[in-house]
């Protein structure tokens, strides 16, 4: 909430912050630092209105080792004030300009006038993996008589390697009684690996991001930090990990930050499976090729087996006997070469493509008529913020309007499409991709999309036209319809 907004180009609104507050809290973090209430009048009342959510978490502020800092993050009810102040020489030098007892004073006087207000205190030594450590060690003892009640240890810069993490934490824990936090930067991507190396040099608690967001290369992710402490290591957090992806969902549709799809945890590709060798052994056994100690339930997430180019028969051949489709050996090779051939022209194949060319070669046609059968789609857009769609369509021989609005004509389209199916059957948009495939103005667009209902059915299909509003409800209603057929055939 306060370093991971601090994300270049993301801004949050209050209602997106107060969204998210809630959801940690539902995730089971144990203190959310909710903004630096100094730094303007919105974030101040932003982290007051928080502090009044009455969240299970603790909430905390940020503050300088300044009086006035501080009183902002007390006017707003804070559980805890965390304050800072530089202690390397090239920060405290070159940003404040203090000599290094000036800054010990400033510090001292900082944790003192917190607790003496009845709040909490963490404090941080800032660039503490560049202070010289016999200052480090001075300046957090002085600290700890003073009453604070967590230290906090920040690599701000990202430049400790995780030896030499544990080896600094070890070393500050002979000398200092009271919990040590740890606030590792991502700029040589050992941000989660250092966070790690700190628990095992006696850390207590590490400072982490959803998605790993903050400046620059962002900060330790809440995700990989959390699974590796409880799968790898055994430890134990009050993390309720089955919300993970929920949660990372949430962030990156209210930051406009997209996930990787290779990005381990939530990433749609963390327990996706092309490889014919790696299918079938997940297939038959799921710890062949995924670790074992965590799963994709573990973490909100499912398990996918990605058709292409190196996927195996074993593979293809269950998706289509989950679409109702049962080829036989000859069928199977001959889906297999055109589905490949798909591949190798550098098109993703989606489960909609694989049953039209299962279709094609068998010889037949499911006897489920499309349930829904689109009629008519109009637009209009207000704004650059809201449009509102209108979808007209028949449905299972019942025809049907819904309207609805959302951010561009897109998203109001899909909704719209969205509402008119869900009054029947529970079916929510799970992915979508858009790219232009010629060039110009007129440009064609292709549109895949990828839709899951209530029992877990999972469908993807493609669209292409010059319109993207179309090509993305096409792709919607193939989609569907491939579900709806599915849940027919149950």
């Amino acid at each position: 909430m306060r370093d991971g907004e601090q994300t270049p180009g993301v801004s949050l609104t209050f209602e997106q912050k107060k969204d998210i507050a809630r959801q940690l809290d539902k995730l089971g973090v144990d203190i959310l630092e909710a903004g630096f209430p100094m730094s303007s009048d919105g974030e101040k009342q932003n982290v007051s209105e928080i502090a009044k959510l009455g969240l299970s978490l603790e909430v905390c502020g940020l503050s300088r080792v300044v009086l006035s800092d501080i009183d902002a993050c007390l006017d707003c009810e804070v559980d805890m004030v965390h304050t800072f102040v530089p202690t390397s020489d090239i920060q405290r030098i070159h940003t404040i300009k203090k000599s290094r007892e000036e800054v010990l004073d400033m510090a001292v006087k900082a944790v003192e006038y917190i607790k003496d207000h009845g709040a909490k205190c963490m404090f941080s030594a800032m660039d503490a993996t560049r202070t010289d450590f016999d200052y480090l060690l001075e300046i957090n003892k002085a600290v700890q008589d003073a009453g604070c009640d967590v230290i906090n240890v920040p690599d701000t810069v990202g430049v400790i390697v995780p030896s030499g993490m544990k080896d600094l934490i070890s070393e500050i824990r002979k000398a200092i009684t009271i919990d040590i936090d740890v606030h590792c930067h991502n700029d040589f991507g050992l941000a989660v690996a250092n966070s790690l190396a700190a628990v095992e040099g006696g850390g207590d608690q590490v400072q982490v991001t959803i998605n790993g967001l903050g400046e620059r290369a962002g900060n330790a992710d809440l995700a990989e930090t959390v699974m590796s402490l409880h799968s790898i290591y055994g430890a134990k957090t009050n993390i309720n990990t089955e919300y993970l992806l929920e949660t990372s969902r949430m962030v990156e549709r209210y930051t406009g930050v997209r996930i990787p799809p290779i990005m381990p945890i939530v990433g749609e590709n963390a327990f996706a499976h092309e490889s014919g060798i790696h299918t079938h052994g997940v297939l038959t056994r799921t710890d062949t090729f995924e670790p074992g100690i965590m799963t994709p339930e573990m973490v909100g997430h499912k398990r996918r087996i990605v058709l292409g180019k190196h996927a195996g028969k074993h593979a293809v051949g269950q998706s289509l006997n989950a679409a109702g489709l049962d080829p036989d050996p000859d069928q199977l090779n001959e889906i297999m070469s055109r589905m490949k051939e798909l591949s190798n022209k550098g098109k993703k194949v989606t489960d909609a493509d694989l049953i039209a060319i299962a279709e094609a070669i068998m010889g037949k046609v499911k006897k489920s008529e499309r349930p829904i059968d689109l009629l008519e789609v109009s637009v209009m857009t207000g704004n650059l913020i809201t449009s509102t769609a209108s979808v007209k369509a028949r449905v299972r021989g019942i025809e049907k309007i819904a309207a609805s609005t959302g951010v561009g004509p897109v998203d109001a389209a899909l909704n719209a499409v969205q509402k008119i199916i869900n009054g029947h059957k529970t079916i929510k948009l799970r992915d979508f991709k858009i790219e232009a495939i010629s060039g110009g103005s007129d440009a064609l667009a292709e549109v895949i999309i990828g839709v899951e209902d209530d029992k877990g059915h999972i469908m993807t299909a493609r669209a292409a036209n010059e319109d993207i509003v179309m090509a993305s409800v096409e792709a919607l209603v193939t989609a569907m319809n491939h579900v709806l057929m599915m849940q027919h055939d149950d």
